[in-house]
């Protein structure tokens, strides 16, 4: 229960984190920006931002629901998982964590809205807020792949094809609702907003990247390398080895 709990809690944060990365976070504003000018009350812009979080939640939720389960149900490689799951897991972590931190950087292509798209987005009317929630949220950048990957890795370990990813997606909503209330009610509070929101992203990501690092270290020295790191800290601390 209490690693369920731990699980839960890093998937919500795995979430509002991937929200609030500078990539996410501008595709957020600029989604809803673009569909908020197009309607003509504060409700429809609030509605609006509902559907796109709706959107984004629901393409998150299916894309982990089906890797986490075609994981879980196929025997082998479940089988894998639950044999070498520790043995992996420290590598993985430490790659996620210099992903967020910037030491590995891939090139990023463009994520605006082609012409195609902004037609379709058009036809629909306030309902293509969630068509472009779907896309963008589906439109991953280096950081979000890496926070979606580090939420599909506690959702295999807990074996929780649905739980988890969607506390994710929940998380993954909080900071858009956010915007859509304040693009409806205040452009000029969007801006101040945003740069508050760069700056504790910047920290958030850099401390949860260390944390993934150091983990990562441990988890490799543990069973990689067979140095008893965290067996002795559990004695340490009073707690059960493993």
């Amino acid at each position: 229960m209490q690693e369920l709990a731990i699980a839960a809690a890093w998937a919500l944060w795995f979430g509002i984190l991937t929200s609030i990365s500078p990539c996410p976070l501008a595709t957020n504003i600029a989604a809803i920006s673009y569909i908020g000018r197009r309607v003509s009350s504060s409700r429809q812009v609030l509605l609006a931002g509902l559907l796109y979080t709706a959107g984004r939640m629901v393409a998150y939720l299916g894309l982990a629901c089906v890797l986490v389960y075609a994981a879980l149900s196929n025997a082998q490689v479940s089988m894998f998982l639950q044999k070498y799951m520790h043995v992996v897991l420290g590598p993985i972590l430490i790659l996620v964590g210099m992903l967020l931190l910037g030491l590995i950087q891939f090139p990023t292509g463009g994520s605006g809205v082609s012409e195609k798209l902004q037609k379709r987005v058009d036809a629909m009317g306030i309902w293509g807020a969630m068509l472009l929630g779907v896309v963008f949220a589906l439109s991953f950048c280096p950081t979000s792949a890496g926070l979606f990957f580090g939420n599909l890795m506690a959702s295999v370990k807990a074996s929780s094809p649905v739980l988890m990813p969607l506390i994710y997606g929940i998380g993954t909503a909080l900071p858009v609702l956010v915007f859509a209330g304040l693009i409806a009610f205040s452009a000029q509070s969007v801006g101040k907003a945003f740069n508050v929101l760069s700056k504790v992203e910047w920290w958030a990501r850099m401390t949860t990247g260390w944390i993934f690092v150091a983990v990562g270290i441990l988890f490799s020295l543990e069973y990689c390398l067979g140095v008893p790191v965290i067996s002795a800290m559990r004695r340490a601390l009073g707690g059960p080895e493993s």
